[in-house]
This record gives C-alpha cells, structure tokens and sequence, in this order.
C-alpha cells in the first residue's frame, strides 16, 4: 500500500468530507479528509490506481488539489 498526502483547497464541511472519501472509496481507495488541514490522506494500491487519477477525481468533485 502506498500512502500519500495531498493539499486539497476547496472543503469546508462535512459534506465536502463526506463527497471525497465516499468518491475514492469507489476508486477502492481509502482517504481520511484533515478539514482543518485542508488535506486528504490516502492510502492505496498502485497496481490498481494511479496518483493522477486520484487527483482527476477529486478535481472532477469541483476541488482544486495542489499537490
């Protein structure tokens, strides 16, 4: 499993929470949202996802990801 860290602008409650962890979980990626952080962390296989396309789908919810 690797784990990363991105810098997500754009959450700013519960829902902006919920709407990413539930969008990566269906990318079979496990994601904690750090609201106060404004940050995502991840974990995931890089035999089945790629980094871009986690960023593409957070990008897709409407967030601007920065790293």
């Amino acid at each position: 499993m690797e784990k990363i860290i991105l810098n997500v602008d754009g959450m700013h409650c519960k829902s902006c929470k919920s709407l990413i962890e539930d969008a990566l979980n269906d990318l079979n990626v496990k994601s904690n949202v750090l609201l106060d952080e404004n940050k995502v962390a991840i974990s995931f296989d890089k035999k089945k996802v790629s980094v871009n396309a986690i960023k593409q789908e957070i990008t897709k919810l409407g967030y601007l990801v920065i790293r």
